[in-house]
């Protein structure tokens, strides 16, 4: 089953080329580490939320960006031995120091659920992070079909759900925290990717007034504490 290293963290805005130069000299390492996708999405139309959002998750100020960012593995145990590796590779300090606050970096491991789309080169990424109950697998993967499989239908690329499995414990920020989990929960991180802002904007107007998505008393899940945004991925490899 395919893996997922997903992450959230606040970058300052000023130090987005920064950001981006290192983000690209780390990817050939972890793709050494068996990594097989790499990407790193710069906030563009993350909106506010009542309850929760992006930016409250990783306590970001009003000079930084969100970035949603994740690191595709083709398995679990593959994943597990780059973890290793990285913390033992004098070239992973060699990058040098990291241009946003590390402490307020959230990331975990996630089972790949479920995807659909026929793929291709993204131009535009929406980022979802959601708790759902942990008894309730099979019921949001059935969901999430059903609604993916629509996105689809307008255009979106690729579709991937990420199911909680490695889900860290942060002392100051994590998935937990953001999400408002309960212990019965366990959170997801997913995405979709389109082929621009323009089919994404286009696709979500229409998709607002779609009647197979009008019906939210389906959902498996609170979606008062969902959290999601849109990003433009400023590295893909």
């Amino acid at each position: 089953m395919s893996y997922i290293d997903g992450f959230l963290l606040a970058v300052p805005t000023a130090n987005k080329d920064t950001y981006r130069q290192h983000a690209e000299a780390a990817l050939p390492l972890f793709k050494e580490f068996g990594a097989t996708r790499m990407v790193e999405g710069w906030g563009d139309d993350v909106p506010r939320g009542k309850l929760n959002d992006l930016y409250g998750a990783v306590q970001a100020t009003a000079d930084e960006t969100v970035v949603f960012s994740w690191i595709e593995y083709p398995d679990k145990a593959t994943r597990d031995a780059a973890g290793q590796k990285m913390m033992s590779d004098p070239r992973m300090e060699q990058l040098g120091e990291m241009p946003f606050d590390g402490k307020r970096m959230i990331y975990s491991g996630f089972e790949q659920a479920f995807e659909v789309g026929p793929g291709g080169t993204p131009g535009y990424v929406d980022g979802i992070v959601l708790p759902v109950p942990a008894g309730k697998r099979d019921a949001y993967v059935d969901y999430a079909r059903h609604v993916n499989d629509i996105f689809v239908e307008h255009g979106a690329l690729r579709v991937v759900e990420g199911w909680g499995d490695d889900l860290m414990e942060g002392s100051q920020t994590d998935f937990h925290k953001a999400s408002h989990r309960t212990q019965d929960e366990t959170v997801v991180f997913s995405w979709i990717e389109w082929p621009s802002k323009d089919v994404r904007d286009a696709a979500w107007g229409k998709l607002m007034g779609d009647e197979r998505l009008t019906d939210t008393s389906k959902r498996p899940f609170d979606g008062a504490r969902m959290m999601f945004g849109g990003f433009v991925p400023i590295v893909n490899g």
